[in-house]
């Protein structure tokens, strides 16, 4: 085999070398010239997924090189970007925010008041890319949303909400229905799942945790909603809500961490510091793949949270008065005002367009509010998808009092089921402060009062 050969695939500049390099090394194992090019033809049209292959991985890495239509330096400085409740921003999150304004294909972006140190891009972190996706810019938890719905029905005891809880979720990790129970949803049967292997391999994993929850912070709970302005359709008053906070389960989790190694394979000179926000451009097979993925995996994220309503609504013989949603952990493609299509990562921030109706939750004690985008374009249309936390997890587990954390429950008539200490009020900024700082973001419709939570138990419980 020659240099010919090589050419003839279409290998140029250094790749030509290196697989003839290869070439040579896989001939003296026995493998035939034949085989050896039908190898090489492999590793051009995938060469993320040979470069921990002890053979070809000189040629893989400069061939990801080459194909990059963005070079992975980073700007020497990060583009300006505003912050909201700067004084409420740890440092940390920060220099996250910088590293991602760093990044070649970065366009805009801005921080929420909720800000905190997170994986790649910081959670309350709002980033535009040019023709970009980030797995780590969507996070971990794809599609991560909320749902609530206003029922029709007088205030029930606190023993019946707990009891209605109990019966009508899961939680957990490994949280799932009981085989004879578990509920199905559309969502299931749709032919996205047969686009591509990892969406097949993972159906089954998504039907069992179907209309269930994770562990941290994810919780549904019984609760008074407060109307002083009719926004939601509904006259001002005190009205029975059902608030739940979920996402796309182990699902979502595994495209999550199986497109960020691909993302970081196609970017191997990538600067350390931005490593977790390598990137996936949207014109590559790779990048379509991953849109599709997380797509899917919000429509599922959502779907869990239709199923918890409906169940309980069902079990009451109810039909909510009104519902309202929003995913706090996607990426969606949007236009700049100078007509420009952008895409805009929300890690732990809410979509607040012009009259976009949100929630932004407080704490298992704390009071929530629904809100109205105001459409900020500094913002890029987001606003807080929570309080933030201001301890981390194992700080609080180190440093939290479990009685002083129960009397604050007790002040404020919240019954719990489940939560660890890692969960406690006090972990987090005092949300009536992040709204404050956000009045330019959004208007508040309503407050939400929790009375009954439940949560998974989190490694210390309460």
């Amino acid at each position: 085999m020659n240099g010919n050969d090589i050419t003839a695939l279409g290998f140029r500049g250094k790749a030509i070398g290196l697989a003839l390099d290869a070439a040579r090394e896989r001939a003296k194992t026995g493998v035939t010239n034949r085989d050896v090019l039908t190898e090489l033809a492999h590793v051009q049209h995938h060469p993320e997924s040979f470069t921990d292959d002890p053979d070809y991985a000189a040629l893989a890495r400069e061939l990801l090189g080459q194909l990059a239509k963005v070079p992975d330096a980073l700007r020497d400085r990060p583009l300006a970007y505003r912050q909201w409740g700067e004084d409420l921003i740890e440092e940390g999150a920060r220099a996250q925010m910088d590293t991602a304004m760093r990044l070649p294909v970065s366009v805009a972006g801005a921080l929420m008041p909720d800000a905190h140190f997170g994986y790649g891009l910081p959670i309350g972190g709002v980033l535009a890319t040019d023709n970009a996706v980030i797995p780590y810019g969507v996070g971990v938890d794809i599609g991560c949303s909320m749902k609530l719905s206003v029922l029709p029905i007088e205030q029930l005891s606190r023993e019946e909400e707990a009891r209605l809880l109990r019966r009508n979720t899961r939680f957990g990790a490994g949280g799932s229905w009981e085989r004879k129970v578990r509920p199905d949803h559309d969502v299931l049967d749709e032919d996205t799942w047969d686009e591509f292997p990892l969406l097949r391999q993972l159906r089954d994993k998504a039907a069992e945790q179907i209309g269930t929850s994770g562990s941290g912070n994810h919780f549904v709970e019984f609760g008074t909603l407060t109307i002083d302005r009719p926004d939601l359709g509904l006259e001002p008053g005190e009205y029975v809500a059902l608030l739940s906070h979920s996402g796309s389960r182990g699902f979502g989790a595994q495209v999550a961490g199986h497109y960020t190694r691909v993302a970081q394979n196609l970017h191997p000179k990538l600067d350390p510091e931005a490593r977790k926000l390598a990137w996936l451009d949207l014109d590559r097979e790779e990048g379509e793949a991953y849109w599709t993925a997380m797509e899917l995996a919000g429509r599922y994220a959502l779907a869990n949270h239709e199923v918890i309503h409906q169940r309980i609504a069902q079990t009451l013989k109810v039909t909510p008065l009104v519902t309202v949603s929003n995913s706090h952990n996607l990426a969606w493609k949007q236009r700049f005002s100078d007509g420009r299509e952008v895409v805009v990562h929300r890690k732990g921030a809410t979509p607040a367009a012009h009259g976009q109706l949100g929630i932004i939750p407080g704490s298992m004690a704390d009071p929530g509010f629904v809100v109205r985008g105001r459409g900020n374009p500094a913002a890029l249309e987001s606003a807080s998808h929570g309080a933030g936390r201001q301890m981390g997890r194992k700080q609080a587990e180190r440093e939290l009092d479990r009685a002083a954390v129960t009397r604050y429950l007790e002040e404020r008539g919240v019954t719990l089921l489940g939560g660890g200490v890692d969960e406690a009020p006090q972990a987090y900024k005092r949300i009536e402060e992040v709204i404050a700082r956000q009045a330019d973001l959004v208007d508040v419709v309503a407050k939400f009062t929790p009375r009954v939570v439940r949560m998974d138990t989190g490694k210390e419980d309460i």
